[in-house]
């Protein structure tokens, strides 16, 4: 379009310099000492354009003939980088297709004419780390930190992740720890924290990282939910918690500490219920042990609730039997209510229980209470038949485990 508009204004201009001419001619006289130079006025103005157009054209052949080089030196760049992109594509496609060794290969075949060799590094260091070559891959993570000084956080993450990913837990906790001073909020740095913390067992920090986790949208409701439980267990059960009143207070503390659908929950409730039992406060895990029956039939919670010992065992036994209208059949509540008869000295109710609990499904631990309170009656036959058949059975449970246990192996 530029290049009509140029021509028509020409045609225009030439048109109407012939006009000029046709109705004057005009004279040009040039004179120099003795020589002179006659035309007319229009031939001496196409001379000039001629003449113009000749140095422009000229010039600009002088120009181009000037640059050439340099152009020849742009071109062949270009070819570089473009032949630099393509291999780029082409390592990273490897990459994804898992082809580790390939992948890193082309990826450095020619990183020195790369638009980006931060990312060419980067991805180099992670096909190093998948063909379990740690020095490799420090190397291309010290390159990729010099390649672009600038984007040493993106480096330093990528550092941690595949520390990680190795089992170097110690180091990746270091670069983990300097990055969330530099970004607190960063959402993957957060998340592995948090793997990082279970890997290392650190509940207390992977306690106090939770809210962050769950401010920042890090990890989903039932993912926070599986670290709450994890926690509290883990805590519970560490051994460190001795039995004084300084644990006996930061297991309340932790207990005070759950939403409350955890302390509905059936694990958690389980858990901390052997855990007050192991401490002797049997009231506190006789009100936790009944409050959830009432809620959530369990055989574990009944059974933990015949080892519990309160100041109310007659209110205790009370709760106990009132189960047995829906489960009247059930072993495990029948051991437990001939234990709960045991502490109040209800020798013949706690022999009926036990013996009703064997009717059903017989138990080695129900044998036991058997044996024991036939021993305390001072029946010693009935005694050593019942702890007789405890062994036998007990024998054939631990010969089953250990067949089942084999058999898995097998498969």
């Amino acid at each position: 379009m530029k290049t009509l508009f140029t021509f028509l204004i020409i045609l225009a201009i030439a048109a109407l310099v012939g006009v000029i001419a046709y109705q004057d001619n005009g004279y040009v006289l040039i004179g120099r000492g003795v020589t002179t130079i006659e035309m007319s006025l229009a031939l001496f103005i196409f001379l000039q354009i001629s003449l113009y157009l000749l140095i422009a054209f000229s010039l600009r052949i002088i120009k181009r003939t000037w640059a050439l080089p340099d152009f020849i030196k742009n071109q062949h760049n270009s070819s570089k980088t473009r032949k630099a992109r393509e291999t780029s594509k082409q390592g990273l496609i490897a990459l994804a297709q898992g082809q580790w060794k390939k992948a890193e290969k082309i990826l450095l075949k020619h990183i020195d004419n790369s638009e980006t060799p931060l990312l060419n590094y980067l991805s180099a260091a992670r096909a190093a780390q998948k063909l379990n070559e740690p020095e490799r891959r420090d190397h291309y993570l010290a390159l990729a930190h010099k390649s672009m000084p600038d984007a040493d956080f993106a480096v330093e993450l990528t550092q941690a992740e595949l520390q990680l990913a190795h089992g170097q837990f110690e180091q990746s906790l270091a670069t983990l720890i300097h990055l969330r001073s530099i970004s607190p909020k960063h959402s993957h740095v957060l998340h592995l924290l948090a793997q990082l913390y279970e890997k290392l067992n650190s509940w207390n920090e992977l306690q106090a990282l939770l809210p962050d986790l769950k401010k920042y949208k890090i990890s989903n409701a039932q993912e926070l939910y599986r670290l709450q439980k994890c926690i509290f267990h883990n805590l519970l059960n560490r051994e460190d918690n001795l039995t004084n009143d300084s644990t006996v207070n930061n297991i309340e503390t932790l207990w005070q500490s759950l939403p409350k659908e955890l302390k509905n929950d059936h694990d958690i409730i389980i858990d901390y219920a052997k855990k007050l039992i192991q401490l002797e406060m049997n009231e506190e895990a006789g009100t936790v042990l009944k409050n959830s029956i009432k809620h959530q039939w369990s055989l574990e919670m009944v059974y933990l609730y015949g080892l519990v010992t309160t100041s109310h065992l007659q209110l205790q036994l009370d709760f106990a039997e009132s189960l047995i209208k829906q489960h009247a059949q059930n072993p495990v509540l029948l051991l437990t209510l001939g234990r709960l008869c045991l502490n109040l000295e209800l020798w013949g109710k706690a022999q009926a229980y036990f013996e009703a609990s064997l009717g059903i499904s017989p138990m080695a631990e129900t044998y036991k209470e058997l044996a024991l309170l036939m021993d305390k009656l001072d029946k010693t036959d009935q005694a050593n038949q019942y702890c007789k058949n405890g062994l036998l059975l007990a024998t054939e449970e631990i010969s089953f485990k250990k067949l089942s246990s084999l058999e898995l192996k097998v498969k």
